[in-house]
Order: structure tokens, then C-alpha cells, then sequence
């Protein structure tokens, strides 16, 4: 599993921009949208839609140097659905469902993205690349993620009104918010307010 920290930009609709850090490569594709009720957040709707995306995750590839298609494109939002089905079977506790762990195991056995050792000694990818490749690499991340010893660290936000999910990598494995400065904070407000009616002698 990919453990590049970097974190995604947020822009929601209500609040202020954030970022937001899921723990792992294949979390990051849950935030572009998704099955059912997560289809109001889809941003995947055309070819160069899902380049930019991939300039913003961990592996922060060139989208002047990934080639993506039509076919790529629903193939990545395929992947992703099937991810946010066996994530949310797994915080269930429900049995994977197969047909999306098929999915995520296709994907996986694609040629990835091939890693490269700069004259720096920094780490970077062979380019230029296509998206069948980028995707390749996110579903092993996921295979890593859910057969890995941090499986039992995937959560969802603590927060009653999100549902952003994120594998705990924390040391003391107590992380309970998708964002300290979003959710983490709104949490301390409403305690604070709270507190404060409580001790109101009024």
C-alpha cells in the first residue's frame, strides 16, 4: 500500500476548503462520487476530468503525460463504485461482495505504472503512461489495504453528517475525523456549545 502522505484539496459546497488525507492511494478515488446516494458528488464526466484527478492524488502524475480514453474513464468509475460497496460491506462487517472484488482483482492484474529511481534518489513513474495503468496500481492498493494488517484501521468519519472514509495509520490508531480542521473542529464547537448550555444558569 502506497503510504506517500499528501493529502486531496476539498472545496465543499458549505464551509471552507480542506484537506483531506484517506491514508491510502485506492481511498482517494472514493471521493470523486459514486454508487446511489454518492452520485451527487460525481466529478469523473469526461476523459480529462479524471487526467486532473490523477495530478491530485499521492502518485501525482502528469495529466499532459497520461493518456486516458473514453473506455478508461468509465472503467475508472467502475472501479470506484465497486471500491465504495466492498468498503462500506467491510465497515458493515458483511461478507466482500464477490462481483466487486472480481472487479477490483481484474483491475489489479492490469500493468501498472512502473516506478522509477530519479539521479536525486527520489522515487517518480515512467512516462508517459496511460489510465489503465493508474488504475491498475490503485486496485493493488486496495488488495494491499483489505488483505494488509491495517484493514481493521479503515473507518468512516466520525462526524454524523460525513461519510468520508480513511484508513487510520496513526501510531495510537485514535484518528475518529476525516479532517482535524473540518470535522475535528465542528466536533470541538458543538462540545463547546454544548458545555456552555449546560452550565447556563438561565
Amino acid at each position: 500500500m502506497t503510504r506517500n502522505t499528501t493529502g486531496l484539496p476539498m472545496n465543499p459546497r458549505s464551509g471552507h476548503p480542506y484537506v483531506f488525507d484517506p491514508g491510502a492511494l485506492s481511498l482517494e478515488l472514493l471521493v470523486t462520487g459514486g454508487p446511489g446516494a454518492y452520485a451527487v458528488h460525481e466529478s469523473l464526466h469526461e476523459p480529462r476530468d479524471l487526467a486532473d484527478w490523477l495530478a491530485l492524488f499521492r502518485l501525482r502524475l502528469d495529466p499532459e503525460l497520461v493518456a486516458v480514453s473514453e473506455t478508461e474513464l468509465t472503467a475508472a468509475r467502475t472501479l470506484r463504485d465497486a471500491l465504495w460497496r466492498v468498503v462500506l460491506a467491510h465497515l458493515d462487517g458483511r461478507p466482500l461482495p464477490p462481483d466487486d472484488v472480481a472487479g477490483v482483482n481484474r483491475a489489479a492484474a492490469r500493468a501498472p505504472l512502473a516506478p522509477e529511481m530519479s539521479p536525486e534518489g527520489e522515487r517518480a513513474w515512467s512516462l508517459p503512461a496511460d489510465a489503465t495503468a493508474a488504475l491498475s496500481t490503485i486496485a493493488r492498493d486496495a488488495v494491499d489495504l483489505f488483505t494488509g494488517p491495517l484493514a481493521d484501521r479503515i473507518r468512516e468519519c466520525g462526524s454524523r453528517d460525513c461519510r468520508l472514509v480513511f484508513v487510520d495509520t496513526s501510531r495510537p490508531g485514535r484518528r475518529r475525523w476525516c479532517s482535524m480542521e473540518r470535522c475535528g473542529n465542528r466536533q470541538k464547537v458543538r462540545a463547546l456549545r454544548a458545555r456552555r448550555e449546560t452550565e447556563d444558569p438561565s
